[in-house]
């Protein structure tokens, strides 16, 4: 990407100067935001909110549909890990893809294919042909497209925004995720209850036309076409492996991420067992239960992007992790639902705080030509470990219940939270050294 002027963003129109009446709140809103100065981030961030609110209401349909299929806390584990699992599997090779063909291409058919996969999915529930091996491939056919997407999203933020306002930029990527999780489920529940789960599924199909506009709509500067590298995919992954784990931060978050995504994040695919045997309530009733998570990471948003430059990394993500843990403790002990609803927004402002500080984090540090692999690698741990944790979630929830399970992987987050705090120093000594050794060949 070519590198932009001082004060303006790679691909981006100059904008118009404002009015005197709005300039004063436009500038206040640039600053808090400062990628949003730019026409292509804006386009990105429209198009990707609409597609991801489909993909909430694909996200809660398919739960809900294992669960009033089988009844089992298990099966929707299970149901869950196949969506997830094809990120630990194909991740790496996704990361390779990435960095050896143009992102915006790679991107742009992968969402092609989600939107067909998902009206396939829609019909087949449509005409009863939804049987539970069939939603498990499905699932896990959707994963398979999602592991290149995935990577291809993250790498791509960094061609349309400063290298600079990644952090806000990362912040609010994450913002998508978090307000389609407000939306999506309560919509998932309304059109569970009005037309089923297979409209639902059709509606996320449909989601897919406004992310692929935008980014049709999206018009990079021209660069050198990047020369295709000849090296072996095998060889290509290994080295961005090496890099990864040979670099102090990257690696510390790498391994924290692991722990987390396995006994903390994976409590999301317990909701809708909470919803009905905890809550007794319905559809509509579990989509608020998302909502309030979904709000609260929401709100984590505004911090991370406020306090980007302003407030220490690692405060941010220990905080961070601490609130989102406790939050979640204080949830499995709520019987009252407005309570409960409070622990899970507290819960999200914790839980989006401190993971867009490490994505970002690890945007800012990787060298551009490792930042597919590295992303991959980063998103492999976080969404392809989940399968372990929902599968765990699912079989503690069998065996004991659905409180035990998120209290074990509460307590598990807290005292990995308190390890990382502990070896705070070691890890600033080792990074110090990785400097001075000339690690960082390319980072300024």
């Amino acid at each position: 990407m070519s590198t932009a002027a001082e004060g303006d963003f790679s691909g981006n129109n100059d904008e118009p100067s404002a009015s005197p009446s709005g300039g004063r709140l436009k500038a206040t809103l640039l600053e808090a935001f400062p990628p949003f100065a730019g026409r292509d981030f804006r386009l990105y961030f429209v198009g990707q909110i609409i597609s991801m609110i489909g993909t909430w209401i694909e996200i809660v349909a398919q739960g809900w549909l294992v669960f009033d299929m089988t009844g089992s806390a298990f099966w929707v584990g299970v149901a869950a890990a196949a969506s997830s699992v094809p990120t630990l599997l194909l991740s790496l090779f996704g990361g390779m893809l990435v960095d050896r063909y143009p992102r915006k291409a790679v991107l742009l058919w992968s969402q092609v294919l989600l939107m067909l996969l998902s009206i396939v999915f829609g019909i087949a529930v449509l005409v009863g042909w939804a049987t539970l091996p069939f939603i498990l491939v499905l699932a896990f056919l959707i994963g398979s497209v999602s592991a290149v997407a995935t990577p291809a999203i993250q790498a791509f933020i960094s061609e349309i925004v400063d290298r600079r306002h990644l952090p806000s930029a990362v912040a609010l990527n994450s913002s998508i995720f978090n307000a389609s999780r407000v939306i999506g489920p309560v919509l998932a529940g309304l059109m569970i209850t009005w037309i089923g789960t297979g409209g639902a599924f059709i509606a996320n199909g449909a989601s897919f036309i406004a992310v692929i506009a935008a980014l049709l709509a999206i018009k990079l500067p021209k660069t050198a076409p990047r020369t295709l590298s000849t090296e072996h995919p095998i060889h290509s992954i290994r080295d961005g492996i090496v890099y990864a784990w040979t670099h102090p931060l990257i690696r510390t978050i790498v391994l924290f991420v692991a722990v987390v995504s396995i006994f903390g994040w994976s409590f999301m695919a317990m909701l809708p067992v909470v919803a009905r045997r905890v809550f007794g309530i319905g559809a509509d009733g579990m989509g608020y239960l998302y909502s309030a998570f979904g709000l609260g990471s929401l709100c984590g948003t505004v911090v991370v992007s406020a306090s980007s430059g302003r407030v220490r990394g690692g405060l941010l993500v220990i905080g961070g992790i601490l609130t989102f843990a406790l939050g979640l403790l204080a949830f499995t002990f709520a019987t009252w639902l407005p309570l409960a609803l409070g622990f899970l927004f507290v819960s999200g402002l914790g839980m989006l705080t401190a993971f867009a500080t490490m994505t970002g984090t690890v945007q800012r540090l990787v060298e551009d030509r490792f930042r597919g692999r590295v992303m991959s690698i980063y998103l492999m741990v976080l969404l392809g470990l989940m399968p372990f944790g929902n599968l765990l979630m699912g079989s503690l929830s069998e065996h004991f219940s659905t409180a035990v399970a998120l209290r074990t992987g509460a307590i598990v987050t807290i005292a990995a939270t308190m390890v990382l705090f502990m070896s705070r120093k070691e890890i600033m000594r080792s990074w110090q050294e990785y400097k001075v050794t000339g690690g960082m060949s390319t980072e300024k």
